[in-house]
């Protein structure tokens, strides 16, 4: 059984994680609401660019070539699978679960007989990855110089070196699996298509009424023009909406551990005071039972 310091010990540890926890919470707290912010403001701008796309692509006809980054090379042999995680931890099971969709993909890829191709953004999916698909790594992006909710420049370079990489044949297809913030408590991992260039399935079409537009360049060269834009914009948005996953994970699993201390530490405290009640009882009898022997 522990005595009465150990336990008086354990109980001020307990403390002082609780202290820590809550503070994480807080802080946790006030970055959610702008990374929230920042996502839900980032997500009109990405719809209406993806609108744009698909009706410039429908536009286009059957039989067009179109632009490499809309048609594909015509072959899916290499994959290249993109996972966006966060650079720190202690945000319960989002990094877990991101890497989990990763993780699915790739076996079923690689059962496929693909050859794939890892990008990790982010330290704790490479981390997680690097265990049993190091040899499929091709880079890294560290986000870890990432100021607040700017992922401006981070999310251009990788949308450059992304399209630069596929422009130079490294691989057919390219795949973006991320976070998607739903709510406070609901963050979906996702894998989003990046290349060749797919417009969601529920992206805005506009009604042109039997209308024909004339483009001005041709639909093509809007769309070279167009398709990097796009990609850097649905990578942007995707960390955007994994910054605001991340905070929103991290808030609850700290809100958790602090719950967690506050219970042990009523734990301690009980088994605490029946240890010094039990103490204080022999000391009695051992004084009862001396004045009894004079």
């Amino acid at each position: 059984m522990p005595s009465l310091k150990d336990l008086k010990n354990r109980i001020s540890s307990v403390k002082s994680t609780r202290k820590i926890t809550k503070a994480m919470q807080m802080v946790a707290a006030a970055k959610l609401k702008r990374a929230q912010e920042a996502a839900s403001a980032s997500r009109p701008y990405a719809q209406r660019m993806a609108a744009v796309v698909a009706n410039l692509a429908g536009s286009m006809g059957e039989g067009s070539s179109g632009p490499k980054l809309l048609s594909g090379t015509g072959k899916d042999n290499t994959h290249l699978v993109i996972v966006l995680t966060s650079e720190r931890g202690l945000a319960g099971g989002f990094n877990t679960y991101v890497v989990k969709e990763a993780r699915s993909l790739i076996r079923k890829l690689v059962t496929e007989g693909k050859t794939v191709k890892i990008l990790t953004v982010g330290k704790k999916g490479r981390e997680q990855l690097k265990r049993d698909y190091s040899d499929f790594f091709i880079g890294h992006v560290d986000l870890s110089d990432v100021k607040g909710n700017d992922y401006t420049d981070a999310g251009i370079g990788l949308g450059t070196e992304v399209t630069q990489r596929f422009e130079d044949g490294e691989f057919d297809v390219a795949t973006l699996v991320y976070s998607q913030f739903q709510n406070v408590l609901s963050q979906v991992p996702v894998a989003q298509q990046l290349i060749p260039a797919k417009a969601p399935e529920d992206a805005e079409t506009i009604d042109l009424k039997g209308a024909i537009y004339i483009y001005e360049p041709s639909q093509e060269e809007i769309l070279e023009t167009l398709l990097p834009r796009y990609i850097n914009t649905q990578i942007i948005s995707a960390m955007l909406e994994s910054g605001a996953g991340e905070q929103a994970a991290r808030m609850t699993a700290m809100d958790n551990a602090t719950r967690n201390a506050g219970d042990m530490i009523d734990d301690l405290s009980m088994e605490y005071n029946r240890a010094r009640q039990a103490q204080i009882t022999k000391e009695l009898i051992e004084i009862i039972s001396g004045a009894e022997a004079l």
